[in-house]
């Protein structure tokens, strides 16, 4: 069902998180699903149950709604359908995309507000796509690819007052995510993380060449709820919004 299922080499990231003695770090998988959650306390058997319960939602829509799975433009609202299903349908009008390009983002930020009953604070990161909901200032790395000039040296900050954020990166390079762009990375930001994972797979689809950079940026600042933008193509790097850069700490 997910958009995205990328091999272990692009999870490696997750083995370089610096960790504190405070938080605990889990995975949980079903099927295309595969979250890394950081949290104050291992909370497997509680967001195990969270996937199960969104994406049966989705699933049924699904059998309900086939297209919601095979469209590649936005479909109409449904008002009866879950909340996580009306949401991946608004965030993929407001970028103009199909429903699938928010499953990922939504996923998370789904799976962050259950499990936020249970731990004051956490990260929730699912193919690239992030949620988080935290009380410190963070840096979070991007991958363009082995191949970019920016490997290892591209990070963005967040002050802690900036959260609950999420944070959602798509590639037209890297992965098996759907792209009609060639992009090595494009990260959006923004309160809604169907929203921000439609959009960057949007802004994605947008870039073919060095010269798209600019319009691409452009075009994540048309989306209503976007907070920020990075579009990574070759040697070629546009920043949009309100976006601090930095060198990643690992």
């Amino acid at each position: 069902m997910e958009k995205r299922s990328p091999g272990p080499s692009l999870r490696l990231y997750r083995a370089s998180h610096q960790l504190k003695e405070d938080w605990h770090v889990f995975h949980v998988r079903y099927r295309e699903t595969d979250l890394w959650i950081r949290a104050r306390q291992s909370l497997e058997d509680q967001a195990l149950d969270a996937v199960l319960k969104y994406r049966r939602q989705i699933e049924d829509t699904i059998s309900g709604s086939p297209e919601f799975l095979h469209s590649l433009t936005p479909l109409g609202d449904q008002p009866l359908a879950p909340a996580i299903v009306r949401r991946m349908l608004r965030a993929a009008r407001a970028a103009g995309v199909g429903p699938m390009a928010a499953v990922a983002g939504a996923i998370a930020q789904a799976v962050a507000e259950d499990l936020r009953a249970h731990t004051p604070a956490l990260i929730i990161e699912n193919g690239g796509d992030c949620f988080l909901d935290i009380q410190e200032t963070v840096t979070v790395g991007v991958y363009p690819g082995a191949a970019s000039p920016f490997r290892n040296r591209l990070a963005l900050i967040f002050a802690a007052h900036r959260f609950p954020l999420a944070i959602c990166t798509s590639s037209g390079t890297i992965g098996h995510s759907l792209s009609f762009g060639k992009a090595d990375a494009v990260t959006v930001v923004a309160r809604d993380g169907a929203l921000a994972d439609a959009a960057a797979t949007a802004v994605g689809n947008l870039v073919k060449t060095r010269k798209d950079v600019a319009p691409a940026l452009d075009a994540a600042r048309s989306i209503d709820g976007i907070e920020g933008a990075l579009v990574v193509m070759g040697d070629k790097l546009g920043v949009w919004g309100d976006l601090e850069l930095a060198s990643p700490e690992v």
